[in-house]
């Protein structure tokens, strides 16, 4: 790595300086030879100096980011406003805590309402919610909660919130560290949940009278579909890590089995990372290929559904956390500012890059 930042420095490529990895998370040097490296001015910044950023979202001209610290950054036309968040409940400080998924209600523009998924103790534990924001002048406020006492642990929250071309609200859901809650479908924990956007069951969901719509996962941080196909990305236990075709009722296997083990009755994935640690997190879709962002894999992976094959093809700006896709461009965020990255004095920033430069 350290290689490829001095070539790039020397050829006066480098936006903003090259992120280092984890000391303990180094590939070998073939490896990081062979990783596809975008060069910089290729890569724009459209924003920098965000704090821990969770998820991306874009209406318009104007996107709107989560912060796991507790703020909605909106850009707009090269303006950056942090704007506060009142909740009902302070944030809880654990690891990978916080003000996490985020998505604009599918009618923001009307309603300016969005879901968000974050994560607070009171005096029987720590748990995470699903609750409706709404935007009040420049001051988001929880209007409403939708799912409640999630239960929650020092990790593995899950937490990544989407809108299904179902129009449901699809939640993932961490196994707390406590595995055998990925097993269980009474529990809420280490699943795929859906539900309407009002906050009730939908009458299809695979199991009666509940939001659980797959289950067997560990802590599954991306969704995405390609036509009616939902893919989710899933953090494995020391490597392992998992992207899935998600079906309805479907067990995704985890504490039994993991990687390419298999057993009657559970799914195997459709692209597991072996002894390698991605780490990967938010999804998006183009061209027949799934997009990841990455943490421990510091890269945007590709995963080619026709080839059946996957690679880094952005690597070098450190940890990863979210994706997409609009139009000719691909926009992700750095986390390098969440505690286990190196950032530089203007991390973490939202990135776009064209994505024919990706092929």
């Amino acid at each position: 790595m350290v290689k490829v930042c001095s070539i790039l420095l020397s050829m006066i490529l480098l936006i903003s300086g090259c992120s280092s990895f984890e000391k303990d998370n180094q590939q070998p040097k073939d490896q990081q030879e062979d990783e596809a490296i975008v060069l910089q001015p290729e890569i724009e910044v459209v924003a920098e100096t965000l704090r821990v950023p969770w998820s991306i979202n874009k209406v318009n001209e104007t996107f709107y980011v989560s912060e796991r610290t507790g703020s909605i950054v909106k850009i707009d036309n090269g303006k950056m406003e942090r704007q506060q968040v009142e909740l009902e409940k302070p944030l809880a400080k654990a690891a990978e805590a916080g003000l996490l998924g985020f998505v604009l209600d599918p009618q923001f523009l009307t309603n300016q309402k969005a879901f968000a998924y974050y994560t607070y103790e009171n005096g029987q534990g720590q748990f995470n919610r699903v609750v409706v924001l709404v935007l009040n002048g420049e001051k988001w406020t929880e209007e409403r909660i939708l799912l409640d006492r999630i239960p929650s642990a020092a990790y593995h929250h899950g937490g990544r919130l989407k809108i299904g071309p179902d129009g449901k609200l699809y939640i993932t859901t961490g196994d707390a560290t406590t595995p055998e809650l990925s097993q269980d479908i009474r529990s809420l924990n280490g699943k795929i949940l859906r539900m309407n956007v009002d906050g009730s069951i939908p009458e299809d969901n695979p199991f009666d009278n509940s939001y659980v719509y797959s289950y067997g996962h560990r802590n599954p941080q991306g969704l995405v579909w390609m036509g009616d196909t939902l893919y989710a990305s899933e953090h494995g236990q020391s490597a392992h890590d998992e992207v899935n075709v998600i079906k309805p009722g479907a067990n995704y296997g985890w504490p039994v089995i993991q990687g390419n083990e298999e057993k009657a009755g559970m799914e195997t994935p459709l692209f597991q990372s072996g002894n390698e640690t991605w780490a990967p997190s938010g999804m998006a879709v183009h061209d027949g290929r799934l997009y990841a962002a990455t943490l421990r894999g510091n890269a945007i992976r590709e995963f080619d559904l026709g080839r059946n094959t996957a690679s880094p093809v952005i690597t070098g700006l450190g940890r990863l956390r979210d994706v997409y896709v609009e139009g000719e461009y691909l926009y992700f965020v750095s986390n390098n500012t969440d505690g286990r990255g190196n950032p530089d004095e203007k991390d973490d920033k939202l990135y776009r890059v064209l994505l024919t430069n990706l092929k």
